[in-house]
Parts: structure tokens; sequence; C-alpha cells
């Protein structure tokens, strides 16, 4: 009976999920895009002059909501507890090649998700490179691969992400002339800034207590055959193909002309090999980590920041895609990525530590 009810409340928060991103999406959000973890940090980075890539400067309410979320329901439920000190320059640099794979398949997986709930078949082919990304990382951890363990932390460690999220609220609403905010592309295509809050504030309340992670439902099924948080991966895609059909969002089923996408085949896949593997080493998807980073966990908080400054790198490079394609830079990137966090895994097994 107890395992029904964690089935039913993991079913339940992806369609929850699902359903809030494709109305986010009606509410001015770009298509395909009702919830990006990658897409909304990027958007941030250049909101505070990180980058200067002028059609993607917003701070993204959602990612606020989303931290915040996570802090309530944690302390709710009494499982806000701040731990850290694993490897932080590792995950730091898995974070940072974990946003240069998302920005070259121009998504995270949660937009993945959301992306063939629109119809977007290069997506297909994306989810085909997560999996073998998480399969690859998933036979490391079976290999031995760890990562120092993490140890208790002092509070003010657990409340970095939270205080970082309230200053960026602040920002977000006094809007100082040093902040950017696109006038044109996707990061002007925005919701109110209250129902995007709202919205995080639900999404990661949710995401805390059911554990979601679409990078943990793939590991789980292959290490332990455990389908339990694939259901909620696979409640978001129904949720976002259903709400997007009532709310009339363009749901097309083809390889071409999809918002905010290309059709490369090849570096879709590759990018979304990257965004597998390395999120599998940091223990969980870029979603994952942002709630873990509002749960007390600065391991996570450093992850988040790699993201932030990779982010950051890819546009100021010329690494990150567009929906022309991938840059030559960006293929290089991607090849050097899964190099870097192949040469992290090897190093990192249980038979090469002291």
């Amino acid at each position: 009976m107890a395992k029904l009810k964690e089935h039913g409340l993991i079913i339940v928060t992806g369609l929850v999920v699902g359903l809030i991103a494709a109305f986010l999406a009606s509410q001015g959000n770009p298509a395909n895009m009702g919830f990006c973890i990658a897409c909304f940090l990027r958007d941030i980075s250049g909101a505070v002059g990180l980058h200067r890539a002028e059609v993607v400067q917003y701070i993204r309410p959602e990612i606020i909501g989303l931290v915040l979320g996570a802090l309530v329901m944690s302390l709710v439920g009494k499982e806000f507890n701040v731990r850290g000190g694993s490897s932080p320059a590792l995950r730091f640099v898995l974070g940072f090649c974990v946003m240069v794979g998302a920005l070259m398949f121009l998504g995270c997986p949660l937009r993945m998700v959301l992306r063939i709930g629109g119809g977007d078949l290069n997506a297909v082919v994306g989810l085909v490179g997560f999996v073998i990304g998480i399969a690859i990382g998933t036979a490391f951890l079976q290999a031995g691969f760890s990562l120092k363990k993490s140890t208790p932390q002092p509070k003010v460690e657990g409340v970095v992400m939270p205080a970082v999220v309230v200053g960026l609220l602040v920002l977000l609403v006094a809007a100082p002339a040093f902040i950017f905010f696109s006038a044109e592309g996707p990061g002007a295509a925005r919701a109110p800034l209250a129902l995007a809050l709202i919205a995080g504030l639900i999404v990661g309340a949710l995401a805390q207590k059911t554990r979601l992670c679409m990078v943990g439902g793939i590991r789980d099924v292959i290490l332990f055959r455990d389908f339990h948080l694939l259901l909620g991966f696979v409640a978001i895609f129904a949720a976002a193909l259903v709400g997007n059909l009532i709310l009339g969002n363009p749901v097309h089923f083809t390889f071409a002309d999809q918002p905010v996408a290309y059709n490369d085949g090849l570096w879709n896949l590759m990018g979304m090999v990257l965004v597998g593997f390395g999120s599998v080493l940091l223990g969980g998807c870029p979603l994952r980590q942002l709630i873990l980073s509002g749960s007390g966990n600065s391991d996570s908080t450093v992850a988040v920041l790699g993201m932030v400054v990779g982010a950051a790198f890819c546009h100021n490079f010329g690494l990150a895609s567009s929906g022309k394609g991938p840059t030559a830079n960006g293929q290089v990137a991607v090849i050097l990525g899964l190099i870097v966090v192949a040469v992290i895994a090897v190093t990192n097994l249980r038979r090469n530590k002291d």
C-alpha cells in the first residue's frame, strides 16, 4: 500500500509539472519551454551580465520559486540537511560540462520531455543520447565510481542558494539599470512574474517531496529495475502533450521548424550524451541539483554555480547552439566535455582512491 501511495504521488507530481509547463508556455514562456533549468539559468546568467547575448537575458522567477519551494518543503518535512564538501571542484566542473551539453541540445532533460510533448522529434533523438549517457555513467557507478563523501556543514552553507535567489527576486522586482532584460528573442518571452514564481514554488515543493529526477528514473531502471522515478518522467510527457492540446499550444510531430530547436540529429544526440553522463556522476539532473541546493546541500549549490558559469562561457565563446544549428566551437566543446567527464569518472573509481 505504501509503495502504491509513493507511485501515485510521483505520477501526480509529473502530471502537475507537465500541466504547469504547458500553462506557462500558453501564458508567455517560449514554446516547449514552460520549464527548462538550463535555459533559465542561462537567462539569469545573462541578466546579471555574465554574458551579453541580448536575446537570452532575464531573471527567471521559475528558478527562484523552485529553490524556495524546495526550501519550504524540506523545512516542513524536517529534511533540510546541510551537507557538503564532496569534491566541490569536480562538481563545479561536472556542472559546467552538463551545461555545455544542454546548450548544445538547447534544453535540459526536463525541457527534452516537454519538447517531446510538443511534438519535437529532435528531442526523441536527444532522449536516445540521454539514455546512452546515463548508461555510460551507470556503468561507472557499477565499477565503483564515487566522489568524496559529504559531511555535515555549518548552517550558513545550506542557505547560500536560497539567499542568492532571494537577492535575484529583489533585483527582478527593482529592475535596476545594471540588470539586463531581453527586448526580443527567447529571453523576452515570459509568463507574468507572479504566475511564474507561484508555478516554481509548486514544482519545487513537489520535486523535493518526491525526489523527482529525470536522470534518476532511467538510472534506477538500469541499476535496480526500479521504475518508480520513471513514472514521473512519463507523466510529465503525457500531461504536457494533453495540456498543449487543451490550451492550444502548437503540437506538430516533426523534425523541422520546431521552436528553439534544430534538426541535426548527431549533435542533438551528442549533447544529451554529455548531459546524461555528467548528471549521473553528479547524482541527479539539473532540476534535482537545483532542488537539493534549496534543501541544504552545498555540493549541489556548487554544481548549479558550475552550470551558471558554463552557460556564460557557452555564450561568450560561441559554444551554444541556436535554431540554425550547432556551432563548430560547440561541437569541439562537447567532445572535450565528454573527455573531461570520462577522466573524472575513471580517476574516481574506488580502486584508484587512496
